[in-house]
């Protein structure tokens, strides 16, 4: 069991990914490192539906809850300074 003791800032913070995504989904991101909404904001849909587990309802139930917090997906093609 972790203790959310890594250093990272958020560390021990519950993650804050909607119920709503399914268990899949959210195991899905959180082996890819996703466990915090503003983390996905550095992905498009395409790239979130790539993850095996995480489907079209995931993501517009993600989408749903990024945009209540006036949050988005990353554009799709857009250079976004990851290497």
């Amino acid at each position: 069991m972790q203790d959310g003791t890594s250093g990272e800032p958020n560390a021990g913070l519950a993650s804050d990914l909607p119920a709503g995504i399914g268990n899949p989904a959210r195991r899905a991101l959180a082996a890819a490192g996703y466990d915090r909404l503003q983390k996905l904001t550095l992905l498009d849909e395409r790239e979130l539906l790539a993850l095996h587990g995480v489907g079209p309802k995931a993501v517009a139930v993600l989408r749903q809850e990024l945009a209540a917090k006036g949050l988005a997906f990353a554009e799709p093609g857009r250079d976004r300074g990851r290497r």
